[in-house]
C-alpha cells in the first residue's frame, strides 16, 4: 500500500461517529490536495476489507456523493449517528465536519494520523 493510501485509510478509520469529512479534506490531510478522486478510489476498493466508515465521507457541498441505492444506506447510517440533513438534503459542515487538527498534538496531527517516525 502506498503512503497516500495508507494515510487515507487511517484518516477515514478515525472519523468519529456523528461526524463527517469531505473527500478533498481527507486528500489534503493525506498529503495530496488534489487527490479527492483517489480518496473515492480508496473507499470503493478498501471499505470492506478495512471496515471503513465510508458513510461518513461526503462531498464539499455537504451532500452525499452516491446516487444509487447506497444513497439511502448512507443517509440512514448518518441519521442513526445523529447527523441531521437540511431540507435541501445537505449536511451542515460547520456543525458536523470533523476537524482532526482541532485535536492537535505536538506536531499538529492526532496520534493516529502521524506518520511513522522510524
Amino acid at each position: 500500500m502506498n503512503p497516500f493510501t495508507f494515510r487515507v485509510v487511517q484518516i477515514i478509520q478515525n472519523i468519529p461517529e456523528g461526524k463527517v469529512m469531505t473527500y478533498g479534506q481527507i486528500a489534503r490531510l493525506a498529503g495530496s490536495p488534489r487527490g479527492a478522486r483517489q480518496v473515492v478510489r480508496v473507499l470503493h476498493s478498501m471499505s470492506k476489507s478495512y471496515k471503513l466508515p465510508w458513510h461518513r465521507v461526503i462531498n464539499s457541498k455537504g451532500q452525499l456523493g452516491l446516487k444509487d441505492e447506497s444513497y439511502m444506506v448512507q443517509k440512514l447510517s448518518l441519521e442513526m449517528e445523529g447527523v441531521q440533513f437540511t431540507s435541501g438534503h445537505c449536511i451542515d459542515l460547520e456543525r458536523y465536519q470533523f476537524d482532526p487538527d482541532a485535536t492537535n498534538m505536538d506536531d499538529g496531527h492526532p496520534p493516529d494520523f502521524r506518520r511513522d517516525r522510524a
